[in-house]
């Protein structure tokens, strides 16, 4: 629920007053009828499974998939109306954090997990979920698995925590039938107790045509990782944001080649009242802090709304007007239509992930709990009218 009430002084004798009287109480009624609340509402759906949902992809407005623990996946073909649950063979022990849908019927899922237990694992299906295929796993010590991305139908990035002081990177260019480790002296230096956050596997994005970007927490700071050749070299900044080994970058969003946005916070403090939005107006070589997010508190993804129904390729700029950021975490939601200068509640809904085709956006959450919502009031809220009499 979104409420822009304003308080519009009115003078009782206006109407009355004058002609000049009469049409500014005409235009302070028509501005007090425009600042009524304003409603964006998540419509509600809980399966009612034992099922913790943390990875969710958005194809089209219709189509839909979401990834949960006990290899459980779910799969929407008409807008939510019915769900359609599978269960990846032989993954009853994993829990899908991560899941990208190259088409309709393609989708890579990755488990998040210690390797050593046999947790890190990438599965794919090109039936619509009817078959899946093991296209990845490693038992190696220490490697634990957090997110994955696509730039297009083949080529894609897998991220999981350091090994050997360096964060763990795999690249695929046939649509993840096949993975790469990136050999270690070109994977990205992590600081001591650096790591990423497997909360939604939003900690690291793909964008553009090479560009991808990681976001970390663990250590002093937290910082993020870039790199415009897919992966294959590495810069880092540091960020204000802090950092700890509960705290974080959580989420990276970007709308164009300049202008990103990180959210995190601590994942032992939910609610904190701390700033958890970063702002890059540069690609993401310096961050500055924003206001924080409404409802406070720890934010695990960020994504971007469109107010028409096209699916962005990120090929050409947006306008300002046509977008807005949506954030979500265990507090609750919350949007900005300045490109995440201020920000407004869209809800107290614990959404680990969320995601966007167009104006159509889906939120996943724990114990079965998915909401979708279709409209977000892009109007600015209005300014307060002092009258003055004659």
């Amino acid at each position: 629920m979104v409420s822009n009430t304003n308080t519009v002084p009115i003078s009782p004798n206006i109407f009355q007053t004058s002609p000049f009287g009469y049409l500014m109480g005409l235009l302070t009624f028509l501005q007090l009828i425009l600042s009524l609340p304003v409603t964006a509402q998540w419509k509600i759906t809980n399966i009612k499974k034992d099922v913790n949902m943390r990875a969710v992809h958005t194809v089209t407005p219709t189509i839909c998939w979401i990834g949960g623990s006990k290899g459980t996946m779910l799969k929407t073909s008409n807008g939510g109306k019915m769900w359609t649950t599978y269960k990846v063979p032989g993954a009853d022990s994993l829990d899908f954090r991560d899941v990208h849908a190259i088409n309709k019927n393609t989708l890579v899922a990755m488990s998040a997990g210690e390797a050593e237990k046999g947790q890190a694992k990438i599965y794919r299906t090109e039936d619509g979920g009817e078959s899946w295929n093991l296209v990845y796993q490693t038992t190696q010590n220490g490697v634990f698995l957090d997110g994955i991305d696509f730039w297009d139908k083949n080529r894609g990035i897998c991220l999981g925590d350091p090994i050997d002081g360096k964060l763990f990177i795999l690249t695929t260019d046939d649509g993840g039938k096949s993975w790469i480790e990136l050999p270690l002296e070109k994977r990205p230096v992590a600081e001591p107790g650096e790591a990423c956050f497997a909360a939604s596997g939003t900690s690291i994005m793909a964008f553009g045509k090479s560009n991808v970007y990681i976001g970390t927490g663990g250590s002093k700071m937290a910082r993020v990782f870039r790199s415009d050749d897919f992966g294959r070299t590495w810069k880092v900044s540091a960020t204000p944001l802090p950092a700890g080994p509960t705290s974080g970058i959580f989420g990276l969003r970007f709308w164009s080649n300049r202008n990103g946005i990180a959210v995190g916070g601590d994942y032992k403090k939910t609610t904190d009242s701390t700033r958890n939005v970063l702002l890059t107006k540069d690609g993401g070589v310096t961050w500055t802090l924003s206001k924080m997010t409404v409802p406070a508190g720890l934010k695990e993804c960020v994504a971007l709304y469109q107010k028409t129904d096209a699916i962005w390729t990120g090929e050409t700029q947006l306008r300002a007007d046509d977008y807005a950021l949506v954030a979500t975490g265990p507090s609750g939601s919350s949007y900005s239509i300045d490109r995440g200068k201020s920000w407004r509640s869209l809800g107290k809904e614990g959404f680990h992930a969320v995601s966007f085709a167009g104006n159509v956006g889906y939120g996943v959450g724990a114990s079965g709990l998915i909401g979708k919502i279709e409209k977000i009031s892009m109007k600015k809220r209005k300014r307060k009218l002092a009258i003055v009499e004659e």
